[in-house]
């Protein structure tokens, strides 16, 4: 779920073989705005759009609390926090008119574990990866502990964010196997079976304190990337598990959160990669009809408070560009076989690793080449897959690593992650701003659209907001040049002057208005165009 070891970076680099270009070129009939055939540089590329034709009705865009939040929460620089807060959550709008922040609308409460207070005996190294736990070795709560990311919890809720959702990736350390969060050197839960109603008791009990505190938890996770052997690179809380195993843990917590009134939904299962919601891969794979067809030993289908999602993560599945587009088509089109109904969530994401030779997760990278490939991921699971969330991994970054939105190091190494416990420079990355080219736009209940554009290498993505007669269009241009785009002839659709922000090398979703048809896109931008309609 985090930065995969260099020994699993090998094993999955059979599938980064050529290059990322290739992601700008896809022409899968699916994914609107790949646009086969090419055009002249200077020519006007046609943008059409139907609203009549309508796919996914979008949940959120949403990051997790991991791992720094637990100390930058208790930061005694407010004005620090809330600035990293505001830029994560916020959805006001600057005096210039552009927004002070992406509004993500879900955020991911880590819900820890317990190796935080083991110390080094956790055998967890890094101890911004090591969680505290509520629940204490004598069978008692301690609400005050996880007081950094309880902050960062309540500044979500107070900025509007819709959704919450706790998530664990082990146990209590007193319900494991082996009384460690690290997990074990084999695909099996790191909870005792006779604990499974305990930890399924721990997160109800979670759940129904913030419910009094005024900050339910919309939806508990209550396993994470089950398909990797966590005791085999001990370096933050995890555990494997089978979908058996899952499927068991998954209906007693859906059983109590029921008995106890909660609103609280499980999700399941946040496969480490797409492929492992429709391959064949023994007792770990093939999670969409293992878990929601009624035909399945381990189906979940009628437990009460299981959510109709699954998730998945979207490491090591980006490129090429066949492999970008086969992985999602076959998890899309293994859905409709199983339920049309069911979601896809993709919940979690971040550059990792060597992306096909171009871009790295290390060192450090902010600059807009990392924005542009986080747009254009977000773009393939959005309209391949077609996703109804799309959500990221670390929130707030103290490492000299490209997988963050807001940072709170230096570039120079002049503030250490060691230092960054107590205060640091908070600092933004052209992956925040290009993911909220969609979150801070593309808001819970709009609908995606059809969208084509008719110019090769620009993607285009549209969503409707019924209520508002509003649609709005995402353009990606990962191009040097500027794109000239025409909004569809005899404007039957759009209607009145359309408000534009931007992201690119020098703008941060910088807004302007235009009250023409022809828009001139920047080159190696993101552009997103909210506009009435007739």
């Amino acid at each position: 779920m985090t930065r995969i070891t260099s020994l699993l970076f090998a094993g999955c680099a059979i599938l980064l073989l050529f290059s990322f270009a290739g992601v700008r070129r896809a022409s899968f009939p699916v994914m609107h705005g790949y646009a086969e055939g090419g055009h002249p540089a200077d020519s006007i590329a046609i943008l059409q759009v139907n609203p009549d034709e309508g796919y996914q009705t979008i949940h959120s865009f949403g990051a997790s609390d991991c791992w720094s939040a637990k100390f930058v929460g208790s930061w005694r620089d407010e004005a620090k926090k809330n600035q990293i807060a505001d830029l994560l959550f916020s959805t006001k709008l600057l005096p210039d008119g552009s927004p002070a922040g992406i509004g993500l609308s879900l955020w991911r409460f880590n819900i820890g574990a317990g190796s935080l207070e083991q110390g080094k005996a956790s055998t967890i190294a890094d101890e911004y990866r090591r969680e505290e736990c509520f629940l204490q070795p004598d069978g008692h709560y301690d609400w005050n502990r996880q007081k950094g990311n309880q902050w960062f919890l309540r500044a979500a809720k107070n900025r509007g964010v819709k959704y919450l959702l706790g998530f664990a990736n082990s146990a209590p350390v007193q319900f494991t196997q082996n009384g460690l969060a690290a997990g074990l050197a084999r695909n099996e839960l790191n909870c005792r079976p006779d604990k499974y109603a305990d930890y399924a008791g721990f997160l109800t009990t979670v759940a129904e304190h913030f419910k009094k505190e005024g900050l339910p938890l919309d939806y508990i996770s209550p396993v994470n990337e089950p398909q990797w052997k966590w005791g085999e690179h001990a370096d933050q809380e995890g555990s494997g598990a089978t979908n058996a195993q899952i499927s068991t843990l998954a209906r007693i917590i859906g059983s109590q959160l029921a008995r106890a009134k909660l609103a609280a939904q499980v999700t399941v299962a946040e496969a480490a990669q797409v492929q492992f919601l429709y391959n064949s891969n023994n007792s770990i794979g093939n999670q969409i009809a293992d878990f929601f067809s009624p035909a399945s030993t381990n189906y979940l289908g009628n437990v009460p408070n299981i959510a109709p999602v699954l998730a998945y993560h979207s490491y090591f599945s980006t490129c090429p560009d066949s492999v970008l587009q086969h992985t999602r088509m076959s998890a899309f089109r293994q859905r409709q076989t199983i339920d049309s109904n069911l979601q896809l969530w993709q919940s979690e994401f971040g550059i990792l690793g060597n992306i096909c030779g171009l871009l790295n997760g290390g060192p450090r990278h902010t600059g807009i080449e990392y924005g542009l490939y986080v747009a254009t991921v977000m773009h393939a699971d959005l309209t391949v897959a077609g996703v109804t969330s799309f959500q990221w991994w670390l929130g707030i970054n103290p490492y000299d690593y490209s997988d963050g939105l807001v940072y709170i190091n230096a570039p120079d190494g002049s503030i250490s992650p060691q230092q960054s416990r107590e205060d640091g420079r908070v600092s933004d990355s052209k992956q925040l701003w290009c993911m909220g080219n969609y979150a801070r736009f593309v808001r819970p209940g709009m609908q995606r659209i059809a969208a084509s554009i008719n110019k090769d290498g620009l993607l285009v993505s549209a969503y409707l907001d019924k209520a508002k007669k509003l649609i709005t269009v995402v353009l990606i241009n990962p191009a040097d040049k500027i794109a000239r785009v025409q909004l569809e002839p005899g404007n039957r659709v759009f209607a009145g002057p359309s408000d534009l922000y931007t992201t690119s090398a020098t703008e941060n979703l910088a807004h302007a208005v235009s009250t023409t048809n022809l828009l001139v896109i920047r080159g190696k931008s993101v552009t997103t165009l909210v506009a009435h309609y007739r």
